[in-house]
């Protein structure tokens, strides 16, 4: 018999200064029987970093063709596509070539080994943003899951800040990466 998925409600209000976006989100992630609570944290961070009306979770781990979130136009067209985790060269040419923005989030204790293989393979990629979240930030973002959350995200200086009732992360990435985008 499958897994089947873990679902968790969360409800996160946002506050971008740096954006200028206010907003309170109702979301449903599906964590997938092979995803460590740490990463479906990051996913939930991320979507508040990158946090719009449109912004959407895909089906994740379980969809080979799809970011783990993106935005598209009233067209179809693929404005943001965003990927957690250590793809390798063809998934991230790929997904250049299919979006006008692409970001990757790197995670774990590999990641270093991962970068120093990939940097000068993808440098041409233009339009590829890629930036590192520490081992110790993800072990604390999992302490503030919960199957029903209360968020608050409050993101200043390219800094968030992620608190639950009286928990509170700072959530910092490391830029590898920084195209045009």
């Amino acid at each position: 018999m499958a897994l089947k998925a873990t679902i968790h409600k969360a409800e996160i209000i946002i506050s971008d200064m740096d954006r200028g976006y206010y907003h309170t989100h109702a979301l449903t992630l599906a964590q997938h029987p092979s995803e460590t609570l740490e990463r479906l944290m990051l996913r939930l961070v991320v979507f508040a970093l990158h946090a719009s009306e449109q912004l959407r979770f895909t089906r994740g781990l379980s969809a080979i063709d799809e970011p783990e979130i993106w935005q598209k136009s009233a067209t179809g067209d693929i404005e943001l596509w965003i990927d957690l985790g250590e793809p390798d060269e063809r998934r991230l040419r790929q997904a250049c070539g299919r979006a006008r923005q692409v970001w990757l989030y790197i995670y774990g204790r590999g990641s270093d080994v991962w970068w120093q293989g990939m940097q000068k393979k993808i440098t041409r990629l233009k339009n590829l943003r890629i930036l590192r979240i520490a081992p110790t930030t993800l072990a604390e973002l999992a302490k503030l899951n919960q199957r029903n959350m209360q968020l608050q995200a409050t993101i200043q200086d390219k800094q968030l800040w992620l608190s639950s009732g009286d928990q509170c992360v700072l959530v910092e990435a490391e830029r590898l990466l920084w195209g045009q985008a």
